[in-house]
């Protein structure tokens, strides 16, 4: 009977010892699914973020281009009135919801300004960034050494190294001329005539020649002339040497390199940034 006893009271929860009932806890299934949706909101916010950063620049580069003098006898000019394609550009601008002062910033410096009227300079900026992919980052702006500092600082929050990397890459003059339903292959005489070191067409249809970085303007000039086509942009620009492209792989790398590449296009200062990565970033 004694013992009886005794085995019920081991079954009974006991007040102030050790001995007590235990609770379990769970996560509601609707917090869960809150938790999951705050997640995927910053993750597309973030994506997004991105792309409306790389396009920032691109719309930028389109302005400050539109707004040269592209040809020996046009003068685009920075008046939208007597410049179709800075028009074309600025509606651009405003469907991508491009801010006013980055628009004004572009258009000045398409005339080698900056807004308070400074002449430009040009810096360029090597680094190796996240994953292995080295940059060549091409600046423009009156106060180097502020941009300088401050463009480092960005390199090495990111998870990159400021170091020496256009032994990766060659630098080459580049002439893409007006649209039209033309095919490289009949203007090759041309080209040839007029120094490019090669022709091709862009992914807009428009015919690009290939030339010595410091004969980029005579070049075009010349074969503008040959072949009755219109200038629409001249620039220099690093092309990274086939046998040193990098793949980058690890998701994790990819993220940080492309946070650091975000980071660096909202700068103000920042023209262009050329990698030796087999992917578009």
């Amino acid at each position: 009977m004694a013992l009886q006893l005794h085995r019920s009271l081991l079954h009974q929860p006991r007040v102030g010892s050790i001995f007590h009932t235990c609770r379990t806890f769970s996560t509601p299934a609707s917090l869960l699914s809150g938790h999951s949706k705050w997640a995927t909101i910053k993750h597309d916010k973030a994506k997004n973020d991105k792309a409306k950063s790389k396009e920032r620049q691109m719309v930028s580069k389109e302005i400050a281009s539109a707004t040269q003098c592209m040809h020996p006898v046009i003068l685009w000019g920075a008046d939208p009135k007597y410049n179709p394609r800075l028009t074309l550009a600025l509606s651009n601008a405003k469907r991508a919801s491009i801010p006013k002062n980055i628009i004004e910033a572009a258009i000045a410096r398409g005339q080698g300004l900056s807004l308070t009227g400074q002449a430009l300079e040009s810096l360029t900026i090597e680094a190796m960034l996240p994953g292995g992919v080295a940059a060549v980052v091409e600046c423009q702006t009156d106060q180097k050494a502020r941009v300088l500092q401050d463009i480092r600082h960005l390199i090495k929050n990111g998870g990159g190294t400021v170091t020496p990397t256009t032994f990766l890459f060659e630098k080459k003059g580049r002439v893409a001329l007006e649209k039209r339903d033309v095919n490289a292959d009949d203007f090759l005489d041309q080209a040839i005539e007029a120094g490019a070191t090669d022709i091709n067409t862009d992914d807009n249809g428009r015919l690009v020649l290939f030339t010595d970085p410091s004969e980029t303007k005579s070049v075009g000039e010349t074969f503008a002339k040959l072949s009755g086509l219109t200038i629409e942009e001249l620039e220099m620009f690093w092309d990274p040497n086939q046998e040193t492209l990098v793949k980058v792989q690890d998701e994790e790398q990819i993220k940080v390199l492309e946070d650091l590449l975000s980071s660096l296009r909202d700068d103000p200062s920042v023209q262009d940034i050329y990698l030796n990565a087999t992917e578009k970033f």
